[in-house]
């Protein structure tokens, strides 16, 4: 079974952790093969947007805040499936744009983050089309298991 470690850097959400660690077992369990993160323990962080920021200044040369990064496990370690770091402020921002409530948002965050870990790309057009088929996968398997919200955020 795999690890999931939780980190909750973000002060207006809490997060049920136990729901977290069950969604991705269940994306592990649900998701086609082509669509699985590798075996491992698998680290999600929960940031606002100015942690998010930093990362993505000093990780992928680009200013300001994003909706998900996602690193690739240590292929020197294979307890390591990688890590996906997501912000719960944006989250909150493109919920309504996107007809989601902000925990659908952000759970979906980290289910594109699980996708990049299992090689789907989003940067070329195809590419990005395949994802939102595989986000949509990941959100049905959301819905299906989950009648209440993984995240809570304080107004």
């Amino acid at each position: 079974m795999r690890g999931v470690d939780i980190t909750n850097l973000h002060m207006g959400v809490k997060v049920d952790r136990e729901k977290l660690r069950r969604f991705i077992k269940y994306l592990d369990a649900e998701m086609p093969p082509e669509y699985r993160a590798p075996e491992g323990t698998l680290s999600l962080v929960i940031m606002d947007d100015a942690q998010i920021a930093k990362i993505h200044e000093d990780f992928m040369g680009k200013p300001g805040a994003t909706d998900v990064i996602t690193f690739e496990g240590d292929p020197q370690d294979p307890d390591d499936a990688g890590e996906v770091c997501a912000s719960a402020d944006t989250a909150k921002l493109n919920a309504p744009r996107f007809s989601n409530t902000a925990s659908r948002e952000l759970s979906l965050y980290f289910a594109h983050g699980y996708l990049h870990l299992a090689g789907v790309d989003d940067i070329l057009e195809s590419d990005a089309l395949i994802m939102r088929r595989a986000e949509s996968m990941a959100l049905a398997i959301l819905d299906k298991h989950f009648k209440t919200p993984i995240f809570k955020f304080d107004d």
